[in-house]
């Protein structure tokens, strides 16, 4: 496994795609405030690394006092402290497993299980223990990497691929799932069920059945799926998500406007929502932003813009944020 921390390697307040899926989120939460869930009363649990970006929005658009940031990597401890945006965020030093079955039971939570690795053994014990943890009217969020398996990736499987002498391929990547996931995979399945542009539904099987199958042990609950992303800011990263749900969030669910809203995902068979962001100059994007929300016929009359760009902004102008440099 490769446990240099993801801090050092992305700068995690300068990912548009990431940012659209991070205000899509907000929406959603305003949304399900809305129908009567408490949402500025949750508990919001996540991975703040140095740069704290989920708790800066989550504090100031929706309100949220209890906040909890989880880090793994004790030689950040102390650059991790000294960027805490907000005197309401606590800091623990330990990693998901050891802080998840500490939840207090009497709070709902919004966890967001946040990884920057590919789909391990590990993510998915911490998806069973936050199931049979989490309160009723509680999300899990889960986020994963999409890339294929890399050699430092199989030091726990078979050093002869984790030498890096060996040019990894399905076989390879269908014995690194089946050591981390065999139990959830369809029975039978061969090498060719496991290529690279079939590895995203190999990742989504997995972990639609770890829902689906840890919370059978609280019967008087449901998951219900709300949230399949796929974007890309440089890797493919998947993220999928739902509610722990008594009979009366199921309810309120499904009297929210959620379901008026491309990005919601209420089936976990149905292809995750793609956030594709277009590569717009700055008078490009004020150009289309005069002419949003717009039908879907419209199209740029004074430039050349393809229609999977046009609908891809369309959808998302709402949730991208700007970037521009300040020179001081």
């Amino acid at each position: 496994m490769n446990n240099i921390s993801s801090t050092f390697k992305v700068q995690y307040d300068l990912r548009p795609a990431k940012q659209v899926e991070r205000r899509m989120l907000i929406d959603a939460f305003q949304r399900l405030g809305e129908s009567g869930f408490p949402i500025r009363d949750y508990q919001y649990t996540g991975f703040g690394s140095v740069y704290f970006v989920d708790f800066i929005l989550f504090h100031k658009i929706l309100g949220l006092q209890r906040m909890l940031s989880l880090e793994h990597e004790p030689t950040l401890e102390s650059r991790v402290r000294f960027n805490k945006p907000f005197s309401c965020v606590d800091i623990k030093i330990q990693s998901a497993a050891a802080a998840i079955p500490s939840l207090s039971r009497d709070l709902k939570h919004i966890l967001w299980l946040d990884y920057d690795g590919i789909l391990r053994k590990e993510f998915i014990s911490d998806i069973k223990s936050a199931m049979t943890v989490l309160a009723p009217g509680s999300i899990l969020l889960v986020t994963i990497d999409l890339e294929a398996p890399k050699p430092e990736d199989f030091i726990d499987i078979n050093d002869e691929y984790s030498s890096g002498k060996l040019v990894l391929g399905p076989a390879q990547w269908k014995e690194y799932f089946d050591y981390h996931g065999s139990e959830y995979l369809p029975l039978g399945q061969t090498k060719e069920a496991f290529t690279q542009s079939k590895l995203q539904g190999v990742a989504i099987g997995i972990l639609k059945e770890v829902f689906k199958r840890s919370i059978v042990y609280r019967p008087e609950l449901s998951f219900l799926p709300m949230f399949n992303f796929a974007y890309k800011d440089g890797h493919s990263m998947l993220t999928m998500g739902g509610m722990i749900a008594a009979r009366d969030d199921k309810r309120r669910l499904n009297g929210s406007t959620l379901k008026d809203v491309p990005y919601f995902k209420s089936d976990f068979l149905v292809p995750p929502y793609q956030i594709k962001v277009p590569r717009l100059t700055r008078k490009e994007r004020l150009y289309m932003d005069l002419a949003m929300p717009s039908s879907k016929e419209w199209k740029p009359a004074d430039f050349e813009l393809d229609d999977e760009y046009v609908q891809a902004y369309r959808e998302i102008y709402k949730f991208l944020p700007a970037f521009a440099e300040l020179l001081i």
